[in-house]
């Protein structure tokens, strides 16, 4: 092992220079060169190459988003695409590939390992927390943080006026940023693509609030949640069964994956990136670097990917006995 490549792919998370932070000074520190590829598998397909060293990632680790950049690539899909990718591989002399990313990410490296034996490991960077084999990803804990502020913000305006906002969040699969934002934040529900509340229970339990005393209220709504077509419906069909209520609608989008990376997600970027050196310099690959109570774990890619993402379901029982 003298050559290892890093490469970003997919959404960008922050913490997601951290990472490649850590893998170049990884191999700086046990003396192996370490190729920045930029724009994900796009650019590994296109030779978009770079040596990197230690200075070259210099004051990165508080940036958010990613240097190398990110891109979809519809070539890689394809087997002339990853003949070409592994081409480029070979000819820059690059003994491995370290991948930081989600699901697609982990996808594309198992099946370009399974068809050229090509060592990779990867890194899970996604905000929403999705990844099979880990207790938390990159980028999750600042996108949290960053949902838990903005509505801490909709709150004051809510309580001023005796409103009711819907606040959209990601999730298009997985309701961890919905169910612990809206748990941190005080929501008084929360509706996330695991659980299906229902049009009529969410109206019934807005209901009790306003009976209880609430004058105002905060819903949090995964974007992947089923029980509207969409927020805006949703808001709707609540004007018209709670006329008491004003309602609005904040859709958060891409301000969740912004900003600079909490401490938390640095520290975790670190770890997983050196443990990825690390991994592969012990002749271990084709795997994900995780984290499970505090402890680095190595985890096969196709058990990652094998393993459907859970709902923590004690933590749904906090959020109903909280909002009361």
């Amino acid at each position: 092992m003298k050559k290892i490549g890093v490469l970003t792919s997919g959404g960008d998370a922050p913490g997601m220079n951290a990472a490649i932070r850590a893998v170049v000074r990884a191999c700086a520190y046990h003396k192996l060169d370490c190729i920045g590829i930029y724009r994900g598998y796009e650019g590994l397909i296109e030779g978009d190459f770079e040596p990197l060293d230690a200075r070259s990632v210099k004051n990165i680790i508080n940036r958010g988003g990613t240097f190398l950049k990110s891109a979809r690539s519809k070539a890689f899909h394809t087997k002339e695409g990853r003949q070409k990718a592994f081409n480029n591989l070979k000819n820059n002399a690059i003994d491995a590939l370290v991948v930081i990313g989600g699901d697609g990410t982990f996808t594309g490296a198992l099946i370009f390992h399974g068809e050229f034996n090509f060592p990779v490991v990867g890194i899970p960077g996604t905000i929403d927390n999705d990844i099979n084999g880990t207790d938390f990803t990159i980028g999750y804990d600042t996108a949290l943080n960053t949902v838990v502020n903005a509505i801490d913000k909709i709150r004051d305006t809510a309580i001023s006026h005796n409103r009711l906002f819907l606040v959209e969040v990601m999730g298009r699969d997985a309701g961890d940023i919905a169910l612990n934002a809206g748990v941190g934040a005080g929501a008084e529900e929360i509706l996330i693509p695991e659980q299906d509340m229902g049009r009529e229970r969410l109206i019934a339990s807005l209901k009790r609030s306003k009976a209880s005393g609430k004058s105002s209220s905060i819903v949090v709504v995964a974007e992947g949640d089923q029980i509207g077509k969409n927020i805006l419906g949703l808001a709707e069909y609540i004007r018209e069964h709670l006329e008491e209520y004003e309602c609005k609608v904040t859709v958060l989008g891409h301000i969740q994956r912004g900003g600079a990376p909490s401490c938390y997600d640095r520290v975790l970027a670190s770890r997983l990136g050196v443990a990825a050196v690390d991994t592969l310099l012990n002749g271990e690959y084709n795997n994900m670097m995780g984290i499970n109570h505090n402890q680095i774990v190595s985890v096969p890619l196709r058990e990652v990917l094998r393993g459907g993402h859970k709902i923590d379901e004690s933590l749904l029982r906090v959020a109903d006995i909280t909002s009361i």
